[in-house]
């Protein structure tokens, strides 16, 4: 008989389900895409029982495919879109409104007020970010909870009934796969909320109290590989443990192998994100890059340096779906190819810039046109454009100190050849995509298969990692820095404009 691990890997555009078997292979997939709300300039929202039910869809739907039935599964990893927050009725699993996504920059001015205020000797921000390793940005969890206690309607009667939860996507996830028995998270995504000490791995009380959101309403946190609850029958047939939880960039740090000290990997999703390990101690970058956490297994942490850039795969959505210049994401490259010394740059801040600039308020811009501008001219600025915000956050890390030799690429965009060699015709790095891409869903999966003994170590994990192809530069470094100074100079004006 068959044993697989689950992973459910709910993202920022769809959510997906993968079978992998006991050695680390991929046997099968299901995915779903959902609704994406903008009901303001700047807003961005989710409907968590559209989020619910697409999960609920890909799970039965790949264990359906595969002829494989919950008593097949050995645990289920899950892996989420940071961030992303959800307050509900303890009672009905139901949200009291809609999830406030990573991206949403509506407490930007909240973030601003606390900003310029002073605790002790010294500021709100400089507590935040020795506490947390993370700026003060709507872009966490803390102020997205604040704002939805503030304005759902039901949010306070329901806390003074001691009725109320919240948490990130995952910990809704668990909440609602067990029935309501367990509210829990994982130290990776306790660590993207803005009221997580990464110090001391707790809640922390000052930070609770500075945002103005109950200790009571948030998720006991746990390692990564831990005893998350039983998933209940009624949902897949039969009971399953959940055995492993990650943030998604943290997940595909894990899938990528990236264990060692000085390792790192770049994800290519809807937003754009690296990671390098710094190992058992936390590095405070001086250069708009966060100190977050790698991963915590067996009750040690183990930390990272992070860069994130707010969109690269949602650029090429809004070319299909905004101007519909493209039918889908695969035409991009052909589109692409022909185009030579393209005059355009694009800078798709369409909910702001992420690191290493952190403004809230800067908005996109395209810049270059001609009157020979055309939609294939478009899609290579839109590719380029993930290319340089990817040299933002290497050369801000590199300036702190860390070392990429080469990168590590993973996510739906390292399928595209021209977009990985245009990187490292820019970066002047060698870029290396591995033989499986999926290594979000990968990630989950090897932390649900160690909490399970499928796998007995990391180093285990570490041996079954294998390469694909990399990509050398083939431009000079002259090339490169000029096309670079036209980036910043077009990123300059957006802040400017903003």
């Amino acid at each position: 008989m068959s044993r697989y691990l689950l992973a459910i890997d709910q993202g920022t555009t769809s959510s997906r389900a993968m079978l992998f078997n006991t050695k680390g292979q991929f046997v099968n997939m299901c995915q779903q895409e959902f609704s994406q709300f903008f009901p303001q300039s700047g807003w961005v929202e989710h409907d968590p029982e559209e989020i619910w039910q697409s999960v609920l869809t890909v799970v039965r739907e790949v264990l359906r495919k595969t002829q494989a039935t919950a008593q097949d599964i050995i645990g289920i990893g899950i892996t989420n879109q940071r961030e992303t927050t959800v307050v509900w009725d303890k009672k009905t699993g139901k949200s009291v409104y809609p999830a406030i996504v990573w991206q949403d920059r509506r407490t930007a001015d909240f973030c601003d007020q606390l900003r310029f205020a002073t605790h002790g000797d010294q500021t709100v921000e400089s507590m935040v970010q020795d506490k947390t390793g993370l700026v003060l940005d709507p872009y966490f969890s803390a102020t997205k909870i604040r704002w939805i206690l503030d304005h759902a309607p039901s949010a306070r009667p329901l806390l003074a009934q001691q009725q109320l939860c919240a948490g990130t996507i995952d910990s809704y996830l668990i909440f609602r796969l067990t029935n309501g028995q367990r509210h829990v998270t994982d130290a990776t995504n306790a660590s993207r909320t803005n009221l997580f000490n990464i110090h001391q791995q707790q809640w922390d009380p000052q930070l609770c109290d500075l945002f103005q959101v109950p200790e009571v309403i948030l998720p006991e946190v746990l390692d990564c590989a831990a005893d998350f609850g039983t998933c209940e029958a009624v949902h897949f047939g039969g009971p399953i443990s959940i055995a492993g939880v990650a943030g998604d960039q943290h997940a595909a740090l894990i899938g990528q192998a990236c264990f060692d000290e000085g390792m790192s990997k770049c994800t290519f999703g809807t937003g754009c994100f690296l990671v390098l390990n710094t190992g058992a101690k936390p590095i405070q970058s001086k250069n708009g890059l966060l100190t977050t956490m790698a991963y915590r297994l067996n009750g040690e942490t183990t930390y990272a340096m992070e860069g994130s850039a707010f969109i690269a795969g949602a650029v090429i959505q809004w070319l299909r779906d905004g101007l519909k210049i493209v039918s889908s994401a695969g035409e991009c490259e052909n589109m692409a190819k022909d185009v030579v010394d393209n005059h355009v740059i694009f800078v798709p801040a369409f909910t702001g810039l992420g690191a290493p600039y952190w403004n809230a308020n800067a908005r996109g811009a395209i810049v270059g046109l001609t009157r020979d501008t055309g939609p294939n001219e478009l899609v290579a600025a839109a590719l380029e454009s993930i290319c340089f915000q990817t040299m933002d956050l290497i050369k801000a890390m590199t300036a702190d100190g860390g070392q990429c030799e080469s990168l590590r690429v993973d996510g739906g965009m390292t399928a595209n050849g021209l977009f990985l060699q245009s990187m490292a015709n820019l970066l002047q790095k060698t870029v290396v995509r591995p033989a499986f891409t999926e290594t979000t869903a990968l990630g989950a999966a090897y932390l649900a298969g160690l909490q399970q003994g499928v796998f007995n170590s990391l180093d285990e994990i570490k041996a079954k990692w294998s390469q694909d192809r990399a990509f050398t530069a083939a431009a000079d470094e002259v090339w490169a820095q000029e096309r670079y100074n036209r980036w910043t100079k077009a990123v300059a004006a957006c802040q400017t404009f903003s």
